[in-house]
């Protein structure tokens, strides 16, 4: 099956996607193209998955670049192909190098200022986003020469607020550290609460000084053809889940 890869024309002429589940060598309940190299899922498979993202951003497996995601503020300044260690962000400015971040429900973004070089990528759940980690992501992307203003960042798939219900303890966080967020809940039932996460990026973002910033607004939970959901695997309970995979090069 053909990969199925989506795309935002603001970060264009940078080679970029969010890619799908299809297309990919993976069976069961990691069905497509998983590409966590943390699943449970073969790992010659998701090698297979892997280089087969790689090929479709014409570069050489070794050139997918990723970091041990830790839901943290923490930003990799990529230099080289290899291993980045615990971030869960990553800029650069080298031609050739591919950012790939995973997620199943976190928010992927991806990053470019097209005129200085410079791009990035950012896994942010709402502990991440939270803590800072795009606007870590954006001074990076400053100290490698990009213009804030100039930077234009997309939220791709991700779950949406209709099917992220959180408790008041949640909410409390929230509000405890910006009233002001309470903008980004809806009520749900009894005492639950409906979380906007794309929406909460969207904010930090712009908030942040970026030229442009959109979410592509497809949900993850949602569409279990197209995503992966660590959510939706919990509600069925699945012992696993697979990754999906968003990148940028230059």
């Amino acid at each position: 099956m053909t990969l199925e890869i989506l795309t935002a024309d603001v970060l264009a002429p940078m080679r970029h996607g969010f890619f799908t589940r299809r297309g990919g060598a993976s069976s069961g309940i990691f069905e497509g193209l998983n590409c966590g190299t943390g699943s449970s899922d073969q790992s010659d498979i998701v090698a297979i998955n892997r280089g087969r993202v790689a090929h479709a951003l014409e570069v050489e497996h070794k050139a997918l670049v990723g970091v041990h995601q830790i839901h943290s503020s923490l930003v990799s300044t990529v230099t080289e192909s290899g291993p980045q260690g615990r971030a869960d962000a990553m800029v650069t400015k080298i031609p050739g190098l591919v950012l790939g971040v995973l997620t199943a429900d976190c928010m992927p973004v991806l990053l470019a200022d097209t005129e200085a070089g410079v791009i990035g990528a950012a896994h942010a759940g709402w502990r991440g986003a939270m803590t800072g980690v795009l606007e870590a992501t954006l001074d990076a992307m400053v100290a490698l020469g990009a213009d804030r203003a100039s930077i234009s960042a997309v939220i791709g798939p991700c779950i949406s607020q209709a099917a992220y219900e959180v408790g008041p303890e949640f909410f409390e966080e929230f509000q405890s550290e910006d009233p002001d967020c309470t903008r980004f809940f809806a009520n749900g039932t009894g005492d639950r609460l409906l979380f906007d996460l794309p929406g909460y990026g969207v904010n930090r973002l712009r908030e942040a000084g970026v030229g442009h910033a959109e979410w592509t607004r497809h949900c993850t939970y949602a569409d279990p053809r197209l995503f992966y959901s660590y959510r939706r695997s919990v509600h069925e309970g699945q012992v696993d889940y697979g990754r999906l995979v968003s990148c940028i090069r230059l």
